[in-house]
């Protein structure tokens, strides 16, 4: 059995970690990350020394590690196995490679090995829909799984072979970009976007960017200018720019294409900012699940800090002072949630905030903070170098420039599709080799799935906005399944503060699963759409607003899925507690009627 580390190794570790981190509470989430990298999970001794060193009280020090997925605190093994469970990996067949997997290791899903080597489990997408069944191992992405790749994983892992050493062609993540427009088409030369900002002044800047009409590409569409001036005229000492990379929708993976390739240009948007905003601090909030980037990303910030694009006087402009620190998650949903973004950044719980006020005028370290994703600080940095009318040419009017989508599910060609805004949806299942489509859900979970009747509908902000994420459904799927996935994410991924989405995200997950079974009744289906409205209506931030979408679409769009699973009954229970005493009276040798409930 794995022994617990001795507590003098843990004390002498442990401060060294804090002394690396500044002692400072701000960057508990990241300690507990090099605490877990070193251990494997994060032991009790160690939540108490960290409590001592940084000072925290330790109960807080506990719940921050508790939050997040990707951290333990039991042993989970020299080797964590997580297979990604979104949708489109169901699809594909993760689940039976789960099974041969823990079939070959002895293992039970979801629990450690006797010997504390290995274990697997389930987690929420990783962020390679386009190339799954995928799963992570250590941290590790591992993409393409199939019936030979999990043997020989199995293989590795009983040899206890280092992940470091194993074939790289586990570990290879393609970009997949099948078309591409403005953004991907653009060379990007570094450094172009910072200097026209420089020689043409602030004010110019944010003509061009108002001239644009750029919206955030995170799915809520906030005019980016807008957003930009609120945080430049709210009085304060500083001022902070945050890049939300923590894409964790099931079915985008956008993000993850535009940090490996075009890194330069987003930290170049970034530092545009900073230059409008007086900023000079700034964070990168890279989700857990893209952690191999993180090297290939801290490479690029220091050759930019090298090149004087990033640091003191850039460009030696005097008192153009900026500087990007990369912030890792650890698998937790509802920090892409700007707010629960910043606590995270705080070193909390990734509990959303109230809101008003809003990042823009109180955000991290109560600050004016600007929060926007990946893809619009990208086009921030082309905008300043080509102006607001080049990019306002292409899209439509309310949603101008171009969109980048995450395609995935029933298609001969997953991948990155770039087409500016206004395009149908019946033109990308085209594109992209749509195999006879029945239904696409548009936005991940949380947006809008939208049937066969209507592949007319365009992408865009007045008609259907989206993060990036597009899966396709082909005629025979069972929708209800793909609910049914949903549910259990939204079930699995509230963070549990506020009773509405707690519960609420529960009892949906419990009567989909009820119907799914086959003990649904239309009872049911009315206390469904009961649940939705008052999700909707009373959950304290996004995510319960939002978790209902896909269950309330089902039923108006997709009725048969429901009803087929139906009984005659008005209402059916879903625990049958008559069946559950079969075996007492076998036990017992009894089976008259008074054995039996009436």
């Amino acid at each position: 059995m794995m022994q617990s580390p001795d507590l003098p190794d843990i004390e002498q570790r442990i401060a060294l970690l804090c002394e690396r981190h500044g002692c400072e509470p701000r960057r508990l989430l990241q300690i507990l990350i090099d605490v877990q990298e070193i251990y494997t999970f994060i032991p009790p001794q160690a939540l108490t020394a960290i409590a001592r060193h940084l000072p925290l009280p330790r109960v807080s020090v506990e719940g921050v590690a508790g939050f997040y997925s990707f951290l333990s605190l039991e042993p989970a093994g020299q080797y964590r196995i997580l297979f990604s469970d979104n949708v489109t990996d169901r699809m594909l067949g993760n689940e039976e490679l789960m099974r041969q997997f823990c079939n070959k290791l002895w293992l039970e899903p979801g629990k450690v090995s006797e010997d504390e080597l290995v274990s697997a489990d389930f987690t929420s997408c990783t962020g390679m829909c386009d190339q799954g069944p995928a799963a992570l191992i250590n941290g590790w992405p591992v993409t393409r799984l199939n019936r030979e790749r999990i043997d020989l994983i199995a293989d590795l892992i009983l040899a206890k072979s280092p992940v470091a050493s194993w074939p790289p062609t586990l570990f290879e993540v393609n970009d997949n970009i099948r078309r591409t427009d403005r953004l991907l088409d653009e060379s990007f030369e570094p450094g172009s976007a910072i200097k026209a900002a420089v020689t043409r002044g602030a004010e110019a800047i944010f003509t061009e960017l108002k001239l644009s009409r750029l919206r955030g590409r995170g799915g809520a569409g906030y005019k980016t200018a807008e957003k930009w001036i609120t945080c430049r005229n709210s009085p304060a000492p500083a001022r902070y720019i945050v890049c939300n990379a923590d894409e964790g929708e099931p079915g985008t993976f956008k993000d993850r294409v535009l940090l490996n390739r075009l890194a330069d240009t987003v930290f170049e948007g970034m530092t545009v900012g900073a230059r409008l905003l007086s900023s000079a601090k700034g964070f990168l909030y890279l989700r857990g699940e893209y952690r191999y980037l993180l090297e290939k990303l801290e490479e690029i910030l220091a050759r930019r800090r090298e090149a004087g694009l990033l640091g003191s006087n850039i460009l030696g402009e005097p008192g153009f002072d900026f500087d990007i620190e990369i912030h890792l998650g650890a698998g937790a949903y509802i920090c892409g949630e700007e707010s629960g973004m910043i606590e995270s950044l705080e070193g909390r719980r990734g509990k959303p905030r109230n809101r008003p006020p809003y990042p823009a005028q109180h955000g991290y370290l109560d600050q004016p903070t600007v929060v926007n994703n990946v893809e619009t600080f990208a086009c921030a940095a082309m905008i300043a170098v080509h102006g607001g009318k080049w990019f306002g040419e292409t899209g439509t009017w309310e949603s101008s420039g171009s969109k980048i989508l995450s395609i995935s599910g029933d298609c001969h060609w997953p991948g990155i599709y770039e087409y500016p805004f206004g395009v149908s949806v019946q033109k990308i299942l085209e594109d992209c080799g749509a195999q006879e489509p029945y239904a696409v859900q548009v936005g991940g979970p949380s947006g809008i799935l939208v049937s066969w009747q209507e592949f007319e509908r365009s992408i865009s902000f007045e008609d259907l906005p989206t993060a990036g994420a597009f899966t396709i459904f082909q005629r025979g799927r069972d929708i209800l399944e793909a609910v049914r996935n949903y549910a259990h994410f939204f079930a699995h991924e509230s963070c549990g503060f506020c009773t509405p989405c707690r519960v609420g995200t529960q009892l949906q997950k419990k009567i989909v699963d009820k119907i799914a079974n086959g003990h649904g009744t239309a009872s049911d289906l009315e206390e469904l759409k009961h649940l939705g409205h008052l999700m909707r209506t009373l959950s304290h931030c996004g995510l319960g607003h939002a978790a209902p979408n896909p269950v309330l679409d089902m039923l108006q769009k997709f009725p048969g899925a429901y009803e087929q699973k139906l009984t005659s009954l008005s209402f059916e229970p879903a625990f049958d507690l008559d069946a559950a005493l079969a075996t007492a009276r076998r036990i017992t040798g009894r089976d008259d009627p008074s054995a039996h409930l009436p």
